[in-house]
């Protein structure tokens, strides 16, 4: 898989060390010149401090450019990571052999460990005390899913400038444009999404999309409600920029306690109704899943199981960030080329 975070460090190193020869010799007339750009440039950086960040909770004021970056949000971990952000801790998940007992997700497990980011607690348990301790210049929270903290925002912020996030809302490319101003990467931000954008592109023009609509779904034929991932989500703009007509369920369906831009939950009963695409996509599973509505009786008329047109899109597709989002781009490939 690509390692767009990788790149960026190497290429930002690169230039440090230019920078350093350069200092070293006596210089030119062109490289007084740089030197003098050089200059400005640090002042201009200088010049962006502090900053004031408007985000779901209100408006924060960050002194500084961060050096130590705390994440409560498993899931803007990811996206952080993916913009060379210095994360030191991280919120996480079950510890398990795929993530080397760090409870960090699979698909970036590697790359956190490299970097030397630490678990904060796990199993998603908020511990304040760790956040403490970890003693961050900036904290990073999300407003939704099991690992918000949005309701410990007033805490947080009295240990260190906080900012909030709604990444059910955005995809993850706004979202990491979003991190990259705050924190002062705006460049990092940029090449990150234009990387994959052109991954997008590449992947667009080499596969044939089938004909009619997709449904991409959370199904684990457990005769519990399907999760029908909303075009305008991010599974939805994801399968959409390749080409793919994704359509979701009526929100008469939908029984979610609260409006959610990014899925709408429904029961087997009226799966079966929604069920419309011609083609079907299973979030977060694997080939099991995609055996299950298979032979799952009440779906056997279901446009996509007639077809014979139900995929995987993988077991680590549920939450979208660079890395995952590159996975499930793999994946489309791998079908449809």
């Amino acid at each position: 898989m690509s390692r767009t975070s990788r790149s960026l460090g190497v290429v930002a190193l690169t230039a440090l060390v230019a920078l350093g020869s350069a200092a070293c010799s006596s210089p030119g007339p062109a490289e007084a010149d740089a030197t003098a750009d050089t200059a400005a440039s640090s002042a201009i950086a200088d010049a962006a401090w502090p900053r004031t960040v408007t985000h779901a909770l209100g408006e924060t004021v960050i002194e500084t450019a961060p050096t130590s970056i705390v994440s409560t949000s498993l899931t803007l971990t990811g996206v952080l990571l993916s913009i060379d952000a210095p994360v030191t801790g991280s919120s996480a998940s079950t510890p398990a052999d795929s993530n080397d007992g760090t409870g960090f997700f699979d698909w970036w497990a590697d790359i956190a460990q490299e970097r030397g980011v630490e678990p904060l607690y796990q199993n998603l348990e908020h511990d304040e005390e760790a956040i403490i301790a970890a003693a961050p210049d900036l904290i990073v929270v999300s407003t939704s899913g099991a690992d918000s903290t949005a309701d410990q925002y007033d805490a947080l912020s009295a240990i260190a400038p906080t900012i909030v996030l709604d990444y059910s809302a955005s995809t993850w490319q706004d979202i990491a444009l979003e991190l990259g101003s705050a924190t002062g990467l705006e460049e990092q931000a940029k090449a990150t999404v234009d990387t994959f954008d052109q991954r997008v592109a590449e992947v667009a023009g080499k596969i044939t999309i089938p004909e009619g609509t997709v449904n991409a779904v959370v199904y684990y034929g457990d005769g519990g409600d399907t999760a029908f991932a909303k075009p305008e989500g991010s599974h939805g703009t994801l399968l959409a920029s390749l080409g793919f007509d994704v359509v979701g369920a009526d929100d008469a369906f939908d029984t979610s306690a609260q409006t959610r831009t990014d899925f709408a939950f429904v029961s087997l009963e009226n799966t079966v109704t929604a069920l419309t695409g011609e083609t079907v996509f299973i979030i977060s599973g694997s080939d099991t899943n995609v055996d299950a509505m298979r032979t799952t009786p009440v779906l056997a008329n279901a446009p996509a199981v007639t077809n014979g047109q139900v995929y995987a899109l993988g077991d680590d597709s549920f939450r979208i960030d660079y890395f995952s989002a590159t996975q499930v781009l793999d994946v489309i490939e791998g079908l449809f080329s």
